[in-house]
């Protein structure tokens, strides 16, 4: 591979990944309803001091494992309570997962240095894992224990040692531990199907350095250590979270979710129709699609490695009908792997041409073009009421993106890839930028929290008259739960007569606005989205019993 351009010391995806994190945390305020209420339960955790059942608004919180907020409040304890710590918990597995995909393509390919340099580059410039890993979510979590497992499973192949299968059972634990037993579905099937890729995976061996058997009992055993590693969070946390909490996390929210499938469903084909925008740039990049031509590119046991990894995960999720993108994030290193596979292995042969850059560049500028252009006018199809808060001037960036993709996207594959990469990310930014005032208005619940909190200091009782997702919890720092009313008539009723002096934060659509009776003042008013927040008095509610009722 002599004339490519390898990696400098401060690895270009890091570059790209610090572009895309930054903006989010520093131009977003945490999104309603899952961010804010992820950052709830670690908030209540901390307030607690019980790191064992989490709790979200006075609850035991069975929806998901604790590692998140383990690491949300271990960083609390280092830098204090700040709001920039727990937004960066996730996006730096997003950075593990980036070193752990070139460390992938190594084992796989170790003959391919600029596989392995290309591999991280085409991760952190894919559409959807560049947006993703700005989120507080649990799936960059997954997606870096799912890679590390799968390294450890190459590994045990080639090295025949137990060092392997030890980071394997460390990944499925911690993986286990980040957002439940889906990570066995990410992995098992990679071991599992060994013979299939590991006959032709090049460097060889053709087989492993032991027996089948032991090879099996191997996997078998790394399985149940990494239950064991989560077992050891799980049995204690259901002793003490009750019959109900033991129930939910030992079966309704894995298996009992895939048998219920009770939210998101969707069509079986709904994946296959979203897989393709959500892998831009790289669909659009001409050099891509020549080494998809080129002969006997996919022809060894890495890419049967890859689709064991993939289309198992892929598959089942499409049978189930409820159906998330984010499902799928732990399958997206795969994508990069083989993309980056397929340019290592034809670059010597098809140089850059014209065209590899022109058609990105296009790509760019379009979307410069459009930002730039759109119009200021909220009813512009159909949009939202804040939709003219946009600074379409960002655009201009994507602008000197595309001519950064015409000048240097035909060079070498590194060179070609590295631009790309920077692009996208240079892409979340704009749309970080762009959207600030708009995202602020729309969706950054800071100021009602902080009125709410005032309230709180001075003794108020508090409810929420919906189902309460902890959105105010940690951005107002408030230590007491909060009521939900509404739902059931008995409990709106005692709460109502028994805290007059109460506050109830109502919620009304902005195109269905109550006319509100005469001497029904409130406290204060807020937006979101595209709802009226109305903070009122309870006492009020005896008065107008259907004042907080939404219309």
């Amino acid at each position: 591979m002599n004339g490519i351009r390898m990696p400098a010391r401060v690895p270009i995806w890091a570059i790209c990944w610090l572009i895309a994190v930054a903006s989010a945390v520093l131009l977003r305020p945490p999104l309603p309803v899952d961010e804010t209420r992820y950052l709830a339960v670690a908030w209540e955790m901390w307030l607690r001091g019980d790191f064992l059942v989490p709790h979200l608004n006075g609850e035991a919180y069975h929806h998901k494992p604790p590692l998140l907020f383990w690491l949300m409040t271990a960083g609390w304890s280092v830098f204090g309570v700040n709001d920039w710590w727990p937004r960066l918990v996730a996006p730096l597995f997003a950075l593990v997962a980036l070193f752990w995909t070139g460390r992938l393509a190594r084992l796989i390919w170790p003959g391919e240095a600029l596989t392995a340099s290309v591999a991280p580059l085409v991760l952190a410039g894919a559409a959807f894992w560049t947006v993703f890993q700005t989120l507080t979510m649990f799936d960059m979590m997954l997606a870096t224990c799912t890679l590390a497992g799968i390294a450890g499973v190459v590994s045990a192949w080639r090295n025949g040692g137990l060092g392997g299968w030890v980071v394997t059972a460390v990944a499925i634990g911690v993986g286990v531990l980040a957002k439940g037993p889906a990570i066995l579905l990410h992995i098992l099937p990679v071991a599992l199907l060994a013979p299939w890729w590991g006959r032709t995976l090049p460097g060889g061996p053709d087989r492993p350095l032991i027996s089948w058997k032991a090879w099996y009992l191997r996997l078998l055993l790394s399985v149940l250590a990494g239950a064991a590693i989560a077992l050891a969070w799980a049995i204690p946390a259901g002793i003490r979270g009750g019959e109900e909490y033991r129930n939910m996390i030992f079966w309704g929210q894995s298996a009992g979710r895939i048998v219920e499938s009770f939210d998101h469903a969707r069509p079986f084909y709904w994946y296959a129709m979203l897989l393709a925008p959500l892998l831009l740039p790289w669909l659009v990049w001409p050099r891509l699609w020549r080494a998809v031509r080129a002969k006997g590119a996919l022809a060894d046991g890495g890419f049967r490695l890859l689709a064991a990894w993939v289309l198992p995960a892929f598959i089942t999720f499409s049978l189930i009908s409820g159906k998330q993108l984010h499902y799928l994030l732990p399958e997206f290193p795969a994508f990069a792997l083989l993309f980056a596979h397929l340019l290592g292995r034809v670059d010597d042969h098809l140089p850059g041409r014209r065209f590899d850059g022109l058609i990105v560049a296009v790509f760019f500028a379009a979307l410069g073009v459009a930002t730039v252009l759109l119009p200021d006018d909220p009813s512009f199809f159909d949009a939202p009421a804040w939709f003219h808060r946009l600074d379409t001037m960002w655009g201009l960036a994507l602008l000197a993106a595309a001519v950064g993709c015409w000048m240097w996207a035909r060079g070498t594959a590194y060179t070609g890839a590295a631009v790309l990469a920077l692009s996208m990310s240079l892409l979340v930014a704009v749309v970080h930028g762009a959207a600030r005032e708009a995202l602020a208005v729309a969706y950054d619940l800071r100021p009602i929290a902080r009125e709410l909190k005032a309230l709180e200091d001075k003794g108020v009782p508090l409810a929420n008259f919906s189902a309460y997702h902890g959105q105010y919890q940690f951005l107002g720092r408030l230590t007491q739960p909060m009521a939900e009313l509404g739902l059931d008539a008995t409990v709106t009723k005692n709460f109502i007569d028994g805290h007059p002096d109460g506050v109830i934060v109502a919620y009304y659509e902005l195109d269905q606005l109550p006319v509100y009776p005469e001497g029904a003042v409130p406290l204060a008013e807020y937006r979101f989205r595209d709802y009226k927040v109305v903070l009122w008095r309870a006492g009020l509610l005896q008065t107008y019993p259907n004042l907080a009722n939404r219309s």
